[in-house]
């Protein structure tokens, strides 16, 4: 009966259903394939014997990625389930989430790798927090399944809400870089800082495209928009590479027979570490489209780049967090085996 109705629906009409329903089901999906996502992650992790619960200071009664992938289930169907208060569905996990959500929100104490972590992961989820943003807007001003025109006016590209809720992940990061800065005195904190901060002119020059003359904006402000792009996409594929990833790439030398990365690999084969550097680079510069409000009115390009930059942070995520576990290794000088012997395999035991 659907698929009868919207066949006999003309272009426009089912041009605007479509949209509706994208608008009000996208960041669901989103959110749903970054948790299927992460329970992917905690797979690998527990294959490649990554000692993840220790990086992320995680006691023993955290959750394996079997259950992850069992809460990705619940969130399709029932997203408040964060704040339950009761002591069921992992409540002790779902609160964990929770503190962390405020801890880099309110970054009032020293960050710790869970933190600036999330933090990360919801700079790549800033397009579903806009578009909750205009899904929430409409209903509240009943602009639901309206003309495209009378919720334009309202929730449309040109409110304001839209490149601040845009921006808002990249805030929280940048005063993270700050607080870390003011705790540790290390410099690149300020270099981190200022790589999130080339966020903003992307985001807020895209937005001024519905706010001033049209000669005003192909002559000044969409060649400022262009370049403000290509300065953060190349500077967030720097330091992907070379801080959080640590790799030689960029250092001018070959400090092991790893060509380009490091001395210590834990996943194989080795070529795709080279794939992740690759792909890397292209996803970071398609990245900017879902940042640039005059370039999301095709829904099904921004829903097919929204993808993408989940899967580019899905990438980063494996050789972020190993990175990390090469870190702690050094610093407790000790070997693979010794740092993962606690770590138990069996369906029974909760593991990472």
């Amino acid at each position: 009966i659907a698929k009868d109705s919207i066949e006999k629906m003309d272009t426009t009409l089912r041009g605007s259903f479509f949209y509706e329903a994208f608008l009000y089901y996208n960041p669901l999906v989103m959110v749903a394939m970054m948790v299927w996502l992460w329970g992917v992650n905690l797979w690998a992790f527990l294959h490649y014997r990554v000692n993840y619960s220790k990086i992320f200071d995680l006691d023993q009664n955290h959750l394996t990625h079997k259950h992850i992938w069992k809460v990705a289930i619940l969130y399709i169907g029932l997203p408040l389930v964060l704040i339950l208060p009761f002591d069921v569905l992992y409540r002790s996990s779902r609160f964990f989430f929770l503190g962390t959500l405020l801890r880099l929100s309110l970054p009032l104490q020293p960050i710790t790798f869970a933190d600036f972590f999330v933090a990360d992961v919801l700079t790549s989820m800033s397009k579903v927090l806009s578009d909750i943003e205009r899904s929430l807007c409409r209903m509240y001003h009943r602009q639901v399944c309206r003309a495209a025109f009378e919720a334009e006016e309202l929730c449309g590209s040109h409110s304001i809400w839209i490149p601040c809720i845009l921006a808002l992940p990249y805030l929280f990061r940048f005063a993270q870089c700050l607080r870390q800065y003011t705790d540790t005195k290390e410099r690149s904190c300020l270099f981190n800082a200022l790589k999130y901060s080339t966020a903003f002119p992307v985001v807020f020059l895209s937005a001024l495209k519905y706010h001033v003359l049209p000669e005003y904006w192909e002559g000044v402000y969409r060649p400022l928009w262009l370049l403000s792009s290509v300065v953060n996409s190349f500077y967030s594929f720097y330091w992907d590479i070379s801080r959080d990833w640590d790799f030689s790439l960029f250092s001018g030398i070959s400090r092991t027979k790893n060509l380009g990365l490091r001395a210590h690999l834990v996943y194989n084969p080795r070529w795709v570490y080279y794939w992740a550097i690759g792909s890397n680079l292209l996803l970071r510069c398609a990245w900017t489209y879902k940042l640039s409000a005059h370039l999301r009115h095709n829904y099904l390009t921004v829903f097919t780049f929204s993808g993408l930059e989940m899967l580019r942070r899905f990438q980063w995520i494996f050789f972020r967090v190993e990175n990390e576990h090469n870190r702690m290794l050094l610093r407790t000088s000790s070997s693979p085996e010794t740092e993962m012997g606690l770590l138990a395999t069996d369906d029974e035991e909760h593991v990472v």
